[in-house]
């Protein structure tokens, strides 16, 4: 932990989300969902709008459906308009420092001593915290993001989430207590929901419950690396550097029980919840992997791990959890599991095909168009020529730019609109019509 608070997290706020909000002004105070389409996909982000419904991060689509209103956008994703718009922020912070750790498409961590003559007083840099906040909207055409400075990484992540969205907290050096202690303890990195679980069992619901307990109390319940992290993360001891570009090679997540655990029922449950938080970084990361490995500690403490290589690339949590319980169940369980872990490696950047993992319904719309193709009644469903997917950019050689609306029965609806366009009126059209062609992300900038 440093003298000054001199660590910044920036956090973009509901990135994907925004991005098309941004690029698609029809849908700007909207509820917006962006993720799979399909009958099985899954919520990859839901705008602040689509929040106030229920609708979050890693839910299936089709709960999200329920939950959400008439009206709303369900979109795939482009991730080349996200890659293009991190890509700006990003720069923007390497401005600021040489020392910028990525940690996801949105996500990074500062090292401000690091910065050219940076005043690190407490005035100083909630001052260039509000100037960065003013050159990322300006510099991406209006996305926001919520800005946390500390003296450590963890003080920084804390406090850029504490007034979320478009928000700035700096915690003063010497405050962090104050700060940490009222909040749950699954704000803290590395308390999952067994682990959170292990700790209400015992009293612990707060930061300051967590910091009441003992070092061995702490490492009885959750091990001795587990629970030392604990005990010091409690009493806001986090002396991580910022580590710049680092390249990730694998994503994984691991559980030390209480006790030995033997029963598959039990131990897939917490796969299950692992291959969630596993799938939910390799999204916000934008990557996907193609090996899933399951880590296994037995009861006299031998560790074996057991891998598959998938056909494809995955973030999918659904099909990490099913391919690690096949890996569990061939390892076996006898005599009782210590440890278990999930991981995911041979990473990729994201594919545009994850987002539509499973797309089982003959017709998608991204909301209540005026004219939207809807199958009608006892119609089949005629053969589509070419792929669309709700959200995708396209270009009509005679209508100009826009973006699909909705797809079905041989026809596709796209509204005519971008960033720097008015709403934009609703054409369907032929799937198959020789004008219409995919086309790459528009620019947010005039001219």
């Amino acid at each position: 932990m440093r003298r000054e608070a001199s660590i910044l997290h920036l956090d973009l706020d509901a990135f994907f989300a925004a991005v098309e909000q941004r690029d698609k002004p029809s849908l700007r105070g909207r509820p917006v969902v962006v993720g799979g389409v399909g009958g099985r996909g899954v919520v990859a982000t839901a705008s602040y709008e689509a929040r106030a419904y229920g609708a979050r991060s890693a839910m299936s689509t089709a709960e999200a459906r329920r939950r959400c209103p008439s009206g709303t956008a369900f979109l795939g994703g482009r991730f080349a308009a996200y890659r293009r718009t991190s890509d700006v922020v990003m720069e923007l912070l390497r401005e600021l420092s040489p020392l910028v750790e990525p940690v996801s498409i949105d996500e990074a961590y500062v090292d401000l001593a690091a910065g050219p003559g940076h005043d690190l007083s407490v005035s100083g840099v909630t001052e260039l915290g509000r100037r960065l906040k003013e050159r990322i909207a300006a510099a991406t055409g209006g996305v926001t993001g919520s800005v946390g400075i500390g003296s450590s990484k963890l003080m920084a992540k804390i406090a850029s989430d504490l007034d979320k969205p478009d928000g700035l907290v700096v915690v003063p050096p010497g405050g962090e207590l104050e700060v940490l202690h009222p909040l749950p303890v699954t704000r803290l990195g590395g308390v999952g929901p067994a682990t959170a679980e292990r700790l209400r069992q015992v009293g612990v619901s707060t930061v300051a419950d967590l910091a009441a307990k003992s070092l061995p109390d702490l490492v009885a319940l959750a091990g001795r690396a587990h629970g030392a992290g604990l005990y010091a993360l409690a009493r806001a001891e986090d002396d991580r550097a910022v580590v710049p570009d680092r390249e990730v090679k694998s994503v994984s997540h691991e559980e030390t029980f209480e006790r030995d655990l033997t029963d598959l029922a039990v131990l897939g449950r917490e796969i299950d919840s692992m291959a969630t938080r596993v799938g939910n970084r390799l999204r916000s990361s934008a990557y996907s992997g193609r090996t899933v490995t399951v880590k296994l500690r037995r009861y006299d403490f031998t560790t074996i791990t057991r891998s598959q290589t998938l056909p494809q690339p995955t973030d999918d949590p659904r099909l990490i959890a099913a391919t690690a319980r096949r890996l569990l169940t061939e390892a076996g369980t006898s005599g009782g599991l210590r440890l278990l872990g999930v991981g995911v490696s041979g990473l990729s950047l994201y594919a545009q095909g994850d987002l539509f993992a499973d797309d089982e319904e003959p017709a998608e719309d991204a909301g209540a168009a005026p004219d939207a193709a809807e199958p009608a009644a006892g119609q089949p469903e005629l053969p589509v020529e070419k792929r669309w997917w709700p959200g995708q950019d396209v270009r009509h050689q005679e209508l100009g730019s826009g973006w699909v609306w909705g797809r079905g029965l041989g026809r596709v609806t796209v509204r005519f609109e971008g960033p720097t366009t008015p709403p934009g009126p609703v054409r369907t059209l032929a799937a198959d019509d020789p004008l219409l062609e995919p086309a790459d992300p528009p620019s947010w900038t005039p001219g």
